[in-house]
C-alpha cells in the first residue's frame, strides 16, 4: 500500500516545471496518440482535456503542451461575429494613420508610427494595400 502513496503526483497543468508530467524532447514523441498544434491541422480542439505530457526543444527552453487525440473534440466553426471581430483587429494592425492605406501585411506602427511611404518616402507598390475611400463618398 505504501508504495502506491508514493507513485501518487499532485499535477499541476498550469507549472511547467513542476518535472511532474512526462517529458519528451524534440521527435521523441513518436507515433503516440498525442499532439500539439496538430490537432488544429486534424480539425480538433483540446475540448477542456488537462495536457498529459509535454515536448521540449531547444534544450528546454523552448516547449509546447501535448493533448490526447481520442478526447479531443471538433473546432467550433466561426462565426461572423468573431470574423468580423478578427477583421477589425487586423485592420488596426495593417491600416495607416497618416495616409489611411490598409495594406496587406502589418505595418510597424509601434516603431514607426505609419506606413515606410508616410515615414519615409520609400514607396509602396500599389499591389501591397486597399487605397481609402475617397473624401467626398465619406460625407455622403
Amino acid at each position: 500500500m505504501a508504495d502506491q502513496d508514493q507513485d501518487l503526483v499532485d499535477v499541476d497543468p498550469h507549472d511547467p516545471g513542476d518535472g511532474s508530467l512526462p517529458v519528451f524532447r524534440w521527435r521523441q514523441a513518436g507515433r503516440t496518440n498525442l499532439a500539439t498544434r496538430q490537432l488544429r491541422e486534424m480539425g480538433l480542439r483540446p475540448g477542456g482535456q488537462e495536457p498529459v505530457a509535454r515536448i521540449e526543444c531547444r534544450g528546454g527552453k523552448r516547449w509546447a503542451w501535448l493533448y490526447r487525440i481520442d478526447l479531443a473534440k471538433p473546432k467550433l466553426p466561426t462565426t461572423l461575429a468573431k470574423e468580423a471581430a478578427l477583421d477589425k483587429a487586423m485592420a488596426a494592425r495593417q491600416t495607416c494613420s497618416t495616409c489611411r492605406r490598409r495594406y496587406f501585411h502589418c505595418i510597424p506602427l509601434k516603431t514607426l508610427g505609419s506606413c515606410l511611404e508616410c515615414f519615409d518616402g520609400t514607396p509602396a507598390d500599389p499591389a501591397s494595400y486597399i487605397a481609402p475611400p475617397a473624401k467626398h463618398l465619406l460625407a455622403a
